[in-house]
């Protein structure tokens, strides 16, 4: 029986996506970072854990940096991305971080929005105290 011989299949074309989002989810114990293309699909994310850092340093605003410029660069290389709107949610400290380091690694931000979740009406209280 004669073996099957391996045929090279097509490379497929790079889709050249110049603009797009980054949303920056920051929570105090890590920081992620995903852009899409302006349609929502994810095209390059990375986040503090995927650099390298393990448990409280993960939520730092070095990691934010590191994991933004990271994010960003895998995206210029790969889609050609150049012009971005930030989206922020959450209240972490890599927030301001992760902005700058989008801002510096030679991608044009076109918006910045703060976009986290305020509840309305708060929690329930918890059951007045009877003596």
């Amino acid at each position: 029986m004669a073996k099957p011989t391996k045929g090279k299949t097509p490379r497929r074309a790079r889709r050249n996506i110049s603009a797009g989002r980054a949303y920056v989810h920051a929570s105090y114990n890590n920081t992620i970072v995903t852009i899409t293309d302006l349609d929502g699909n994810s095209v390059a994310w990375s986040s503090g854990g995927t650099i390298g850092y393990k448990g409280s340093k993960k939520g730092t605003p070095y990691a934010a940096q590191l994991a933004a410029a990271d994010a960003v660069k895998k995206a210029q290389q790969t889609f050609g991305m150049n012009i971005v709107d930030v989206i922020v949610r959450g209240t972490g400290s890599g927030r301001e971080q992760a902005i700058r380091a989008i801002q510096a690694s030679g991608i044009e931000v076109k918006s910045i929005m703060d976009d986290s979740p305020v509840p309305h009406n708060g929690c329930r209280p918890k059951k007045k105290f009877r003596a």
